[in-house]
């Protein structure tokens, strides 16, 4: 699935332009399917704009290549809808109107699909969310026949996909799933067969840290398929990643590693970054990859049993309390970044997670992308942040064999995210900023496990080091540092 988070470092293939509008959105869905063969665009109303007629559009302007390829069958569209939990409902329903309309321009076309039969609910926290909305679009769908007549082509129900975006969430989803069976054929007199489940990579990783959301994602695969084995319902877990390793590492040059990484999975998204900051056709053959292997890999997850759940969840429970006391200390440095870093997209003000009562701090910090971002352009990935205090937790309480079984390639993505440290950078935080010296102790807890220094080992990973201290002087006199952290961007491949 491509989608429209904006970490790309780089111009679109197609536009020559780093930023993309809403209306450019429409020409966007249509390249991703057509050049690059992707199978599914995401279209995001979670805290952006958006063009409420792309149907309309896309059938207009590309309608020989929908009449081929049709919306609904052969290619997908999916809306991630506003949470009217955390925003104002009002988006919802002229989202609802827009799929309602489509399915009947659709069959006035000849076409005969609903094109858009499935939502997303962003910051999904229960059940019955996803049943309310479900139960909102069957209300709305009569109120259309019984206001404006029945006409072919009428949807009357949606597909509601919930998106977990708390670690917490994911290692309770045999839970989570069994009560919405439950509750769906309580509320809807059916049972359901077939459940599409998204897990998000980028919001746990900025609430939690690396190696919690990590795990956190692995065992919400295991117990996916643990739940579809003893339910007989399938489910289809689905992953939200970026390309840097905080965010997932779902990148070109990273594919083997993560297709392994996240076995079980029917879905990946590949993101701004992943499909602008690398040459088309690498994007291209790697998009085909993807759909080549996922299905090799559905029986190849990590499978973690109730024993190993409950060690894994001290560690998390352990490296959540660390990071959360971190980024509490730093979160002045960290916006004082972000707030420099470019935008890609049209965005509306977002509500975000961090800073809720949800056992995360007090702090606001932006989203993921323009946290990730701006910690990279410091030259403190924050993929160091609390893990080599969590690495000692580890070896001194558990031993490293459990570990490793379930987070496969965390030396591989520690070795990546040190490439692009910067120790003068840190070293002067430091003394700025007491907070900064946690981070320092993870750094030499990771330098004994990795049995190396960290820093820079290439001409280009010295390149961003320079880069990112401009950066850091630059903001040190209240100076433009833009340029200076795009083009680190452009070094790394991806914005955050």
């Amino acid at each position: 699935m491509a989608t429209q988070h904006p970490d790309n470092a780089m111009p679109t293939y197609w536009s020559n332009k780093e930023f993309v509008n809403t209306y450019e959105e429409i020409e966007e869905c249509y390249r991703m399917f057509k050049d690059l063969g992707v199978d599914e665009y995401m279209w995001d109303w979670e805290g952006k704009f958006v063009d409420e007629s792309v149907i309309d559009k896309l059938f207009r302007d590309y309608y020989e290549y929908f009449k081929k390829n049709k919306l609904g069958k052969d290619k997908f569209l999916t809306f991630r809808i506003p949470n009217i939990w955390t925003e104002k409902g009002y988006r919802l329903a002229r989202a609802f109107m827009g799929i309602l309309t489509a399915s009947e321009i659709s069959f006035d076309l000849g076409f005969n699909t609903h094109p858009i039969f499935e939502v997303i609910l962003p910051m999904t926290t229960k059940e019955s969310q996803i049943i309310h909305i479900g139960e909102l679009f069957r209300k709305v769908s009569k109120f259309k026949k019984d206001v404006f007549g029945s006409s072919k082509g009428m949807i009357e129900k949606i597909n509601v996909i919930p998106l977990l975006e708390e670690v917490g969430l994911m290692i309770n989803t045999y839970s989570f799933l069994d009560h919405y069976c439950t509750e769906y054929k309580k509320k809807f007199k059916e049972s359901l067969t077939d459940i599409r489940l998204f897990l998000a990579r980028s919001d746990p990783a900025l609430n939690s840290g690396i190696i919690s959301s990590v795990l956190g994602a692995k065992i919400a695969i295991s117990e996916c398929r643990r739940f579809e084995k003893e339910k007989g319902v399938n489910i289809y877990p689905w992953l939200g990643a970026g390309s840097l390793p905080f965010r997932g590492g779902v990148n070109p040059d990273n594919l083997k590693n993560v297709l392994k990484e996240y076995a079980g999975l029917d879905t990946i998204t590949v993101q701004s970054a992943f499909r602008y900051d690398y040459p088309k056709s690498t994007v291209k053959k790697a998009i085909s990859y993807i759909n080549e292997e996922i299905p090799k890999n559905r029986e190849k997850y990590v499978n973690i049993d109730k024993r190993e759940i409950e060690i894994l969840k001290k560690i998390m429970t352990f490296s959540i309390k660390e990071y959360t006391k971190t980024i509490e200390g730093i979160e002045k440095e960290i916006n004082l970044i972000a707030d420099k870093v470019p935008a890609r997209r049209e965005r509306v003000l977002h509500v975000g997670l961090f800073g809720y009562s949800r056992g995360v701090g007090k702090v606001r910090l932006p989203r993921a992308i323009k946290f990730t971002a701006a910690l990279y352009s410091l030259g403190v990935p924050p993929e160091i942040i609390s893990t080599g205090r969590t690495l000692k937790f580890i070896r001194e309480n558990f031993g490293f064999e459990l570990f490793n079984k379930v987070y496969k390639y965390f030396r591989e993505d520690l070795i990546h995210a040190s490439h692009y440290i910067n120790l003068e950078n840190l070293e002067m935080l430091s003394k700025k900023n007491k907070s900064w010296l946690d981070v320092k102790e993870d750094m030499k807890e990771i330098s004994d496990y990795l049995g190396q220094d960290l820093g820079p080992k290439t001409t280009h990973h010295y390149i961003h080091r320079n880069l990112v201290s401009s950066v850091y002087y630059k903001m040190l006199k209240n100076e433009d540092f833009t340029l200076e952290l795009v083009e680190a961007a452009k070094i790394r491949k991806s914005l955050g």
